[in-house]
């Protein structure tokens, strides 16, 4: 038995929970369809492990996922396979192509574990922040050839393309080479829901509506969307109305915001109080605080200024304050679940990656709900 104070991605256990559980073996199933032809090769359920080794212990290579399952025979007995038989990094390659190939399936292996959340956490995806962060290329990302020389104009990866990325901690923003994840997490348990990964010089904006319909497509019933300032215009806002949506962004300083024009209705008496909103009147509703005047209470459309819930409520506060779901996951993702560094190229290569490191995450958080409600019938039997 694993010792209990060994953190539970690196348990080797739980590899074997994983590829035991309901999705994971449904998509092996469909992989292993796929055989038509040649020699048998190597087991497909030590194939997807050694996917799943690679993000759960955080090696950013498959040559360092071939030495460690080398060496770990816990981690050979969860995969099946003995020491002379573990699979090298040509053949994990070999694999990695096939998953592209049938990328279909990997999809639906993804939606297979969603839904399972889904179950655990029936409000999955109620509240939902959504950004972008960054992923740099596995390339010379230097842009000139030298200090004050020409502007380089080939890189070791084409795909790639050079963006923006804001400063955080001790790392200076400024322009960067590579790709761009956008991803809406759930606010409540912490884990994504919907991604997508684009280059570097895509338009965080763009990327939205996308990963709405995506969670619409998985069943998800959305409330509210936190998004930050960087999101702030008309056409975000009017995409998540007509999902039924709430959009919880802050205000750019534009114009029409100094004027004060983003204000509730005013009165000798005060600032009016929302009152509530009327969706199919597309409006909000606001009174006046003493009630002396007439009319008492009057309809604002909703706007870019005026939104379905006010930015003066209090509730709108407490929903921005969840926005840092997104930021936090993108650092679990990266440095807990070996997202980055990038070690892959190409723009294909590049969602694989990220598609396998996710589904390594949500997996094991299906595992865990699944675990903790078990436990407490084991206990009584």
């Amino acid at each position: 038995m694993a010792d209990p104070t060994v953190p539970v991605p690196r348990d080797a256990s739980q590899v074997g929970r994983l590829l035991g559980s309901p999705e994971i073996r449904g998509l092996i199933a469909t992989l292993e369809e796929t055989r038509w032809t040649g020699r048998p090769g190597f087991p497909i359920r030590a194939m997807l492990g050694m996917a799943l080794v690679k993000s759960l212990y955080t090696l950013p290579t498959w040559t360092r996922v071939v030495r460690l399952v080398t060496d770990h025979a816990a981690l050979r007995k969860a995969l099946g396979v003995p020491q002379d038989g573990v699979p090298s990094q040509w053949a994990c390659y070999r694999f990695a192509a096939k998953l592209r190939q049938f990328g279909s399936a990997l999809a639906d292996c993804l939606d297979d574990v969603l839904a399972g959340l889904a179950e655990e956490h029936p409000e999955l995806g109620s509240t939902v922040a959504i950004d972008g962060s960054d992923l740099p290329a596995f390339a010379n990302g230097q842009k000139y050839v030298s200090k004050g020389g020409r502007e380089r104009e080939w890189f070791s990866d084409p795909d790639a393309t050079w963006g923006h990325r804001s400063a955080i901690s001790t790392r200076k923003g400024g322009g960067y080479y590579g790709f761009k994840v956008h991803a809406a997490v759930d606010t409540a348990t912490g884990l994504p829901v919907a991604w997508q990964v684009e280059t570097a010089s895509a338009q965080e904006t763009l990327q939205v509506p996308s990963l709405l319909d995506t969670l619409a497509r998985r069943g998800m019933v959305t409330k509210h969307c936190v998004m930050d300032k960087g999101y702030d215009g008309t056409p975000m806002y009017e995409e998540c109305e007509r999902r039924g949506i709430r959009p919880v962004i802050p205000l750019k300083q534009t114009a029409t915001v100094v004027r004060g024009e983003a204000k509730p209705p005013e009165c000798e008496h005060g600032p009016w109080t929302f009152a509530g909103h009327w969706e199919a009147r597309s409006a909000t509703k606001w009174r006046c605080p003493t009630g002396e005047c007439k009319p008492a209470s009057c309809w604002v459309p909703i706007s870019r200024l005026h939104t379905s819930l006010p930015r003066s409520t209090k509730r709108w506060g407490r929903l921005y304050k969840e926005r840092v779901a997104v930021e936090r996951e993108f650092g679990v993702l990266k440095h807990e679940w070996a997202m980055l560094p990038l070690r892959v190229r190409r723009l294909p290569r590049v969602r694989l990656h990220v598609d396998l490191t996710v589904l390594a995450r949500l997996a094991t958080a299906l595992d865990k709900a699944r675990t903790a409600h078990s436990a407490p019938s084991e206990v009584a039997a």
